[in-house]
């Protein structure tokens, strides 16, 4: 097991009806809020009202900011942070999925530091990252998630996209904390299959990067990653069969805030390159990031498998049952479990069928590189993905 520091300041209140607390969390971190939010989907199930009037039967004063889109744009976040800094708004509510949660993060940074987002953006061809990265400074943020996908409600990072460069990349720092979560599954009840499957896609991604990719002398963190592993494979097709069981959508909002809080991977490190691959194809064609990492996974696989087939044959044995006995073999056989339950889900696609042009898959490689890997070159991972590699997975998952 490696050396770490874990560091985990996020107060997390879980369970039904805790929505209604808000009121009472918020009033203790001031008096002006700033309520950010999609543009649609918390009015249409009547949560936004209730988080309205939570906030302002606590004698609160709420500034709504309900602008922020799937992939959240620097320009949009950069607008509600001059509009948090100009009505003095002292906190942010975060209600919403990753975007939302991503976007008050930014929001919060921009309101103090009055300086545009894409500055902050990591692997960016400006490099003003390099300075400011990790955030130390940004306004109070409390996240209210209706969507288990990202982990964002208690981590300290954000993925943004810069439209006008295409360029999509996180943001971090121990500033962009929430202070406060609140993970009330009834709120997920009424997510879409199709971004209730994608976001368990993105769940699963964010366990077996650290796991395939980290030091296989973590036996406690095997332990805790494959058994969220578990839980999501168990729980995704019964939340999509029948949406609104708690215990189902407690398991897997609970599983997909601790596989991105830091106690899954602390001590065996590892990187995320699938992630790395996707966010250049979301970046510049406004895909679901879910579906793009459901995408990628498989060809992923099939391209560093047999560098480390060990690891890809440990978690088929312990997370699918596979039992053949033979490193490679199990590898295998645990790609096509995998390919498997993306099918079952409804996750399986194609980057043409994402409307993706093939005559693109250059630039993005070369975009995923560039960013990615952060001027080494290459992107770091079970081996190092150079431009090559990452157009022949692009090719490999194209049709």
């Amino acid at each position: 097991m490696l050396n770490f520091q874990l560091h985990m300041p996020t107060r997390i209140l879980f369970g039904a009806g805790e929505t209604d607390r808000i009121g009472a969390e918020a009033s203790k971190w001031g008096r002006k809020i700033l309520l950010v939010t999609g543009r649609s989907s918390t009015k249409k199930t009547g949560v936004l009202d209730r988080v309205v009037g939570s906030l302002e039967g606590a004698g609160l004063e709420v500034i709504l900011f309900d602008r922020i889109e799937p992939n959240p744009r620097a320009a949009t976040i950069d607008e509600g942070g001059r509009l948090a800094r100009e009505e003095r708004c002292e906190l942010i509510v975060a209600l919403g999925g990753g975007s939302v949660m991503d976007a008050a993060k930014a929001i919060a940074t921009v309101a103090i530091s009055e300086r545009p987002i894409h500055h902050y953006l990591a692997g960016t061809r400006l490099g003003y990252w390099k300075e400011l990265l990790p955030i130390h400074e940004a306004l109070p943020v409390i996240t209210i998630p209706t969507l288990a996908a990202t982990g964002s409600e208690a981590n300290s990072m954000a993925v943004i996209t810069n439209w006008e460069t295409k360029e999509k990349a996180s943001i971090s720092g121990s500033a962009l904390f929430p202070v406060l979560a609140i993970l009330d599954p009834e709120l997920t009840y009424t997510v879409p299959a199709s971004y209730t499957a994608d976001g368990c896609a993105d769940i699963f991604t964010h366990l077996y990067e650290g796991y395939l990719t980290g030091t296989g002398d973590a036996h406690v963190q095997d332990e805790i990653t494959e058994g969220l592993m578990r839980v999501v494979i168990r729980f995704a097709r019964k939340v999509l069969d029948e949406p609104a069981d708690y215990e189902a959508r407690a398991s897997i909002l609970w599983a997909s805030t601790l596989a991105l809080i830091g106690v899954a991977g602390a001590g065996r490190g590892g990187t995320f390159p699938v992630h790395q691959l996707e966010h250049p194809l979301s970046g510049h064609h406004d895909i679901s990031h879910g579906r793009g990492l459901a995408i990628l996974a498989p060809a992923y696989f099939n391209h560093v498998y047999k560098d480390r087939p060990e690891r890809f044959a440990q978690m088929g044995r312990r997370v699918f049952g596979i039992k053949t006995g033979n490193d490679l073999q199990d590898a295998e056989e645990t790609i096509r479990a995998v390919e498997n339950w993306f099918r079952e889900i409804g996750v399986k696609d194609s980057l043409k069928n994402q409307g993706i042009p093939r005559d693109a898959l250059n630039r993005i490689a070369s975009d995923a590189v560039r960013i990615g890997g952060r001027g080494q070159g290459f992107i770091p991972g079970i081996r190092e993905l150079r431009e090559a590699d990452a157009l022949a997975i692009y090719e490999a998952c194209y049709e």
